[in-house]
């Protein structure tokens, strides 16, 4: 099933109850996006310890947009999230094979995380060595990542197309300035996931726009079938 996954930028824990409050009984998924500011230039919320106070019924997941993520990653498999995203780029692919295992053996799921411009050929030997332990390969859709609102880059759609020829069973992720004009064409080239921040988050009406981005993603369901 494809699926609508709220991406989260906040500063503080304040924020991230603030936005799962308005997407509340509207989808399964959020996605928090966490920067250290080394990684990537801003600092958004990064206290995993803090998600314990949040009631919420959507399971969350967390992209870890940091440096050497080996250095968080024990906060982050103690916390309530469900999935931990992990950057290709931000260390090594030995470290990103040992950190998924440690992710799996917590009863989470582990996921990679690919910018624009890292060609999805990294992904080859990275399943060879895991044993496919990452559950969700995310392709990010702007050339800058870190922030709402950059505008879509269609080269993206190219490698959906060749990861979904290349590994039709892997889950694939799509982040980074989807919209309702575009998530017709992400989905066609064979995205499962529509990981979706300013266009939900900036809407007039946001669960509104959450049934129009979830009316998309049947239509595609029903064209598969």
């Amino acid at each position: 099933m494809i699926e609508v996954v709220p991406a989260i930028i906040a500063h503080d824990i304040e924020e991230v109850k603030a936005k799962l409050a308005l997407i509340e009984g509207a989808v399964a998924w959020a996605q928090i996006d966490v920067m250290d500011g080394v990684f990537t230039p801003p600092v958004t919320f990064g206290n995993p310890a803090a998600l314990r106070a949040i009631a919420t019924t959507v399971r969350l997941e967390a992209h870890l947009m940091v440096a050497h993520p080996e250095n968080v990653i024990d906060a982050w498999i103690n916390s309530p999230v469900a999935r931990i995203l992990l950057h290709y780029e931000s260390t090594t692919p030995e470290k990103l094979v040992e950190l998924a295992a440690r992710i799996n053996a917590a009863g989470k799921e582990a996921g990679i995380a690919l910018k624009l411009e890292t060609p999805i050929s990294v992904l080859d030997a990275l399943f060879q060595v895991s044993g496919f332990t990452f559950h969700v390969v995310q392709l990010m859709g702007i050339a800058e990542i870190g922030y709402h609102g950059h505008p879509f880059d269609e080269r993206v759609l190219g490698k959906i197309r060749a990861l979904h020829t290349r590994y039709p069973n892997v889950i694939i992720a799509v982040d980074g300035g989807v919209s309702l004009e575009n998530a017709g064409i992400i989905l066609e080239a064979g995205a499962s996931c529509l990981v979706v921040g300013s266009a939900i988050f900036k809407s007039d009406n946001v669960k509104e726009t959450i049934k129009r981005f979830q009316a998309t993603t049947l239509k595609a369901n029903e064209a598969t079938r």
